[in-house]
């Protein structure tokens, strides 16, 4: 998987990355997965055109001692369609800014 991961975060700073993440994105199907929606504006070729597979989002996984950003653009509604790609630079410059976001304002020093 293609990802961007932050570890050896201490249990205290989980907790502050946990809080964040349940202020400001929807909860996943499983516990410590968070769902990053993907604005309208960045989606790429592949999801262009697949409204009905929409919302698109990328996977934040909340850990023990690590926190993950997975780079695959997924589908809500489907698993097995040929919108589900890797992200764009767009894409990824999104999720990465969104990372640095949530660890400057949660002061995460991991």
């Amino acid at each position: 998987m293609r990802q961007y991961l932050i570890d050896e975060i201490s249990f205290l700073e989980r907790d502050n990355i946990e809080s964040y993440l349940k202020r400001t994105l929807k909860p996943g199907p499983i516990e410590g997965v968070f769902w990053l929606p993907v604005p309208p504006d960045l989606l790429g070729p592949e999801q262009l055109g697949h409204e009905k597979c929409s919302p698109f989002y990328f996977s934040v996984v909340l850990e023990e001692k690590t926190l993950r950003f997975e780079f695959l653009v997924r589908s809500a509604d489907n698993m097995h369609c040929t919108c589900i790609a890797w992200a764009t630079a767009a894409q990824r410059s999104f999720i990465l800014d969104f990372a640095d976001r949530l660890l400057q304002e949660e002061m995460i020093r991991a």
